[in-house]
């Protein structure tokens, strides 16, 4: 059984504000890679989806995932999508973001460049996607 993702309510013309952060934390990721900032980056790409993710949620539910489990995110975005948009592919390459999230952020782990350029392909792809629902 999948559980229901918690959320809190925006207004639906907010989603706006969450594209223009996740525009801001990806200009702010491909700066700190062309800098060798590679942890930085990686934290910034990963925030980049996570807000694409949230401005999907808040322009199709007004809501966006409050809780501190950021894989719940899915869970809203298919609750919200009609089935027709979902994309299992670029749920993967959030997942796979999400995976990165912890151990970049806490772990003390050294991300190198080569790390960051696949944590930017998975942005990339969910990026991608995100956009088009966003922007049909």
């Amino acid at each position: 059984m999948v559980k229901k993702a918690i959320s809190k309510s925006y207004h639906s013309v907010s989603y706006t504000k969450f594209i223009k952060v996740a525009e801001n934390f990806q200009n702010a990721a491909d700066l700190a890679l062309e800098f060798d900032y590679f942890n930085a980056a990686g934290v910034l790409f990963i925030h980049s989806a996570i807000a694409y993710a949230d401005a999907i949620t808040v322009k199709f539910a007004s809501k966006k995932s409050s809780g501190d489990n950021h894989y719940m995110v899915i869970n809203l975005i298919e609750e919200v999508l009609p089935p027709i948009k979902i994309d299992k592919k670029a749920f993967n390459n959030f997942k796979l973001l999400i995976d990165h999230k912890n151990s970049i952020s806490y772990s003390g782990d050294i991300y190198n460049q080569k790390d960051v350029e696949k944590i930017k392909n998975y942005f990339l792809k969910f990026s991608f996607w995100a956009k088009n629902i966003l922007n049909p």
